[in-house]
C-alpha cells in the first residue's frame, strides 16, 4: 500500500529530487549498453592504469622512464583526439566504437603475451601506450557525438550525470581493485583481466542502433577540422567552458606532488585516500544529482564550481592536518565535477549534430591536456619553491584565472539554457525529427 497524502509523500518527493534521474536509462536501451559497456571496461582500464607503471618501474627502476608514458601518451591524444572528431562526423558512430574497443582488447592481449615472456620488453609497455592513447582520442569524440542522438534533449543533464557516476565509480574502486591484483596476484592476471572487460564491452556496444552521419557532416580532413575549430571560436560561450577547464588544470591539479604531500604530512598512510578524495567528492555530487535538472544558466556554474575548485586546493595546501587536506580535496573533487557536469550539459544542448564529433576532439583536448601539462607544471613550483607553496598558489591562481576569464567572456556568464539561441534551436530541431513519421519501405 502506498502512501498518497501530501505528508507521507513529501519525503519521497524530496528524495527523488536529490537522486540522480534514472529517465535516460529507463528511456533508452542504447544508453543502457554504452553505459553498461564503459562501467565494465573502466575496471579493466584501471587494471592496466596501475599495472603499466609498475612494470616500468620493475622493469627499469628509473622514476623517470615511469614518467615518460605521459610523454608518448600526448602527442597521439592531440592528433588522434581533432582528427578522431572529424571521423566521428563523417563516419557511423557505432562502428568507430565497436572497432576502437576491440583495438583496446588486442592491445590488452598485446601486454599480457610480453608479461607471460621469461624477459619481458619495455618498448611493447610505451608503443601500447600510445596507442591506447589513440584509440581513446578516436573513440571519445565518437561517445560524445553519439549521446544526443540515444538520449532525448531534455534527458541530456541526467544521462550526463549517470556517465559521470559511471566514470567515478571506476575511478574510486577501480584502483583498489588494481593494487590487490597487482600485488597478490601479478601483472599477467591483471592484463588478462583487462582483455576479459574489453571483450565484454565489445559485445555490449556492438548491439548498438548504426548512427550514421549526418547529411550534412563533412568528410574527414583538415579542412573540416578547421571548420570545427571556427564554430568554436565563433561560439564565446562555448570558449568559456574550455578555457576555464584548462586554467583549472593547469595551475591547480595537485596528483603529481601528493606523495610528497602525504610525506610532509607525517602521513605517507593516507596517499591512497588523497588519490580517491577528488573522485569520492565527485561522486557525491553524482549520487545528488537531482538538483541539477532545475539549473539553467550552466555557464555560471561552471566559472562558480571552476573557483571553488581553486579555493578547495588552495585550503589543502595551506592545511597542517591530514583530515583537513582529505576534506579539502574531496569537495574540490565535487566542484570540479560540478564544473564538468554542466560543461557537458551546454555541449550536447547546443552544437548542432553536423558537428558533435569534431567539437567533441577539441573537447578532449581541453580536460585532457590541461591536467597533463598542469601535472609537470605543479611538479616544476614544487622543487622550485617547496611542496605546499606549489598546491596553495596553483589553487591561487586558478581563482585568479578563473575570474579574469569570466570578465573576458561575458557569454559565459549570461549563457541560459532556456532562452539561448543556439540552445533553442536545437531543442525545436531534435523536437521536430522525433515528432516526424517514420519513412516507409517500398
Amino acid at each position: 500500500m502506498t502512501d498518497d497524502s501530501p505528508t507521507g509523500g513529501a519525503p519521497a518527493s524530496r528524495l527523488r529530487a536529490v537522486l540522480p534521474d534514472l529517465t535516460p536509462w529507463r528511456a533508452s536501451a542504447d544508453f543502457r549498453k554504452v553505459w553498461l559497456a564503459g562501467l565494465i571496461s573502466t575496471f579493466g582500464s584501471f587494471l592496466t592504469f596501475v599495472a603499466l607503471p609498475v612494470q616500468i618501474k620493475e622493469l627499469t627502476g628509473s622514476a623517470a622512464a615511469v614518467g615518460a608514458i605521459g610523454a608518448v601518451e600526448l602527442v597521439p591524444l592531440v592528433v588522434c583526439g581533432l582528427y578522431g572528431g572529424a571521423l566521428a562526423d563523417a563516419l557511423d558512430k557505432r562502428g568507430l566504437i565497436v572497432w576502437t574497443e576491440a583495438g583496446q582488447a588486442v592491445l590488452s592481449a598485446v601486454l599480457l603475451l610480453n608479461a607471460l615472456l621469461p624477459r619481458p620488453s619495455v618498448w611493447p609497455l610505451y608503443a601500447v601506450a600510445a596507442l591506447s592513447s589513440a584509440l581513446v582520442s578516436v573513440q571519445r569524440p565518437a561517445l560524445e557525438a553519439l549521446l544526443p542522438r540515444i538520449v532525448a534533449h531534455d534527458h541530456l543533464p541526467a544521462a550526463a550525470s549517470l556517465n559521470a557516476l559511471r566514470w567515478q565509480v571506476g575511478g574510486v574502486a577501480g584502483p583498489a581493485l588494481a593494487g590487490v591484483v597487482v600485488a597478490y596476484a601479478g601483472l599477467g592476471w591483471a592484463y588478462a583481466a583487462d582483455l576479459v572487460t574489453f571483450v565484454v564491452s565489445v559485445l555490449c556496444v556492438i548491439g548498438l542502433a548504426p548512427s550514421p552521419p549526418s547529411h550534412e557532416g563533412a568528410e574527414p580532413s583538415l579542412r573540416a577540422i578547421a571548420e570545427g575549430a571556427r564554430y568554436a571560436w565563433s561560439r564565446k560561450e562555448l570558449l568559456g567552458t574550455y578555457v576555464i577547464d584548462i586554467a583549472a588544470m593547469l595551475f591547480a591539479l595537485p596528483l603529481a606532488v601528493l606523495p610528497f604531500l602525504a610525506d610532509e604530512l607525517g602521513a605517507p598512510w593516507a596517499l591512497g585516500l588523497m588519490y580517491a578524495a577528488v573522485p569520492a567528492g565527485a561522486m557525491l555530487v553524482s549520487l545528488t544529482s537531482g538538483w541539477t535538472a532545475r539549473v539553467h544558466r550552466h555557464g555560471r556554474a561552471v566559472v562558480l564550481a571552476a573557483a571553488l575548485w581553486g579555493a578547495a586546493i588552495t585550503a589543502a595546501g595551506l592545511s597542517h592536518e591530514v583530515w583537513l587536506v582529505l576534506l579539502f580535496l574531496t569537495l574540490g573533487g565535487a566542484a570540479d565535477m560540478v564544473s564538468g557536469l554542466f560543461r557537458g550539459v551546454m555541449w550536447n544542448q547546443t552544437i548542432p549534430d553536423e558537428l558533435r564529433g569534431r567539437l567533441a576532439g577539441i573537447e578532449l583536448l581541453s580536460y585532457s591536456v590541461g591536467p597533463q601539462l598542469g601535472q609537470t607544471s605543479m611538479g616544476g613550483v614544487a622543487a622550485w619553491k617547496g611542496v605546499r607553496t606549489s598546491v596553495w598558489s596553483g589553487g591561487l591562481l586558478c581563482v585568479g584565472a578563473v575570474g579574469l576569464l569570466a570578465l573576458c567572456l561575458p557569454k559565459l556568464m549570461t549563457y541560459d539554457a532556456r532562452t539561448n539561441e543556439h540552445a533553442v534551436r536545437l531543442r525545436e530541431r531534435r523536437a521536430a525529427a522525433a515528432a516526424a513519421p517514420a519513412p516507409v519501405e517500398g
